[in-house]
């Protein structure tokens, strides 16, 4: 399985959510409160952890970076992140629809 393929963890489907414009650490912390309605708060570690991986994997890049005050770095999504983001989008969306269908099914 690739890591295209690769079930997102819950951390890495909301980065990836935040970043469809350029967004910086503390925005994007800020945006996936906000979106989770307080449900899932990241962390600093969390949060740096997933940006570097998910730079490893290309999924994101660096957008701007300021070089003078606290070197705050912007993030941005990549084709190849949208594609997994996509795909984990189609898999969830998948497990929705069979679950409905369970739910009709036994009514």
């Amino acid at each position: 399985m690739s890591e295209k393929e690769t079930p997102l963890t819950e951390a890495f489907f909301y980065i990836l959510l935040s970043l469809r414009k350029p967004n910086h650490g503390y925005g994007i912390i800020q945006e996936v409160e906000h979106l989770t309605n307080g449900r899932v708060v990241l962390g600093p570690g969390t949060l740096y952890g997933a940006l570097q991986t998910m730079q490893k994997r290309d999924w994101i890049r660096i957008y701007s970076q300021d070089t003078e005050s606290r070197k705050k770095k912007e993030y941005m999504i990549t084709e190849l992140g949208k594609e997994a983001f996509e795909a984990e989008r189609s898999r969830l969306k998948e497990l929705l629809d069979n679950a409905k269908l369970m739910e009709e099914g036994e009514t």
